[in-house]
């Protein structure tokens, strides 16, 4: 059986999608036939031998759209390898990465039959420029934490490339099956 991923993502202003972008790029460059889509826009499982999820730790909260893509395909993600990414920390500080890998271990712990094969962490993208209401007036206020915040990208485009490199041996051992 031909290795077919689903890359899901969700994003609220397109940092996720273009890292499940470079991670569909990688996981083709390896072979493996591979479709990408938001997660809320999927319609069915059917012909994915493994599905990759990615979204955003947003506010203290996985992405909603994760969520429910998680709910809405409980089955079909119950028989397939399952690979899970978050985005989070702004800060390339230790303490940061810890509450932010909390924070999605405990939105992961809300669906007990999950069992990725891999979850990963990957540093965020902030730019007040491109907020769109409510998001632009909420950051404006003084007890923001992203008040007076400037423009950051730490995304490492190799890590995120290292990652999706190494899903495919985790995918192809969990296919045997």
């Amino acid at each position: 059986m031909q290795t077919r991923v689903l890359v899901a993502y969700a994003t609220r202003y397109g940092s996720t999608q273009e890292i499940a972008e470079v991670i569909v790029a990688t996981l083709r460059e390896s072979g493996l036939e591979v479709d990408i889509e938001p997660a809320k826009e999927v319609k069915a499982l059917e012909g994915y031998t493994a599905v990759v999820l990615g979204a955003p730790i947003y506010m203290l909260r996985w992405h909603k759209e994760a969520k429910s893509f998680l709910s809405r395909y409980r089955e079909a993600l119950m028989k397939r390898p399952v690979a899970v990414f978050a985005l989070g920390p702004f800060y390339d500080e230790e303490e940061e990465w810890k509450e932010v890998r909390a924070q999605l271990d405990k939105e992961l712990e809300k669906f007990p039959w999950l069992t990725p094969v891999a979850i990963e962490i990957f540093g965020g993208k902030y730019d007040e420029e491109k907020l769109r209401f409510p998001d632009n007036i909420l950051v404006r206020l003084p007890g923001s934490p992203l008040h007076n915040m400037p423009a950051i990208d730490i995304r490492d485009w190799d890590a995120i490339r290292d990652w999706a490199s190494k899903l495919v041996a985790q995918f192809q051992p969990a296919l045997a099956h």
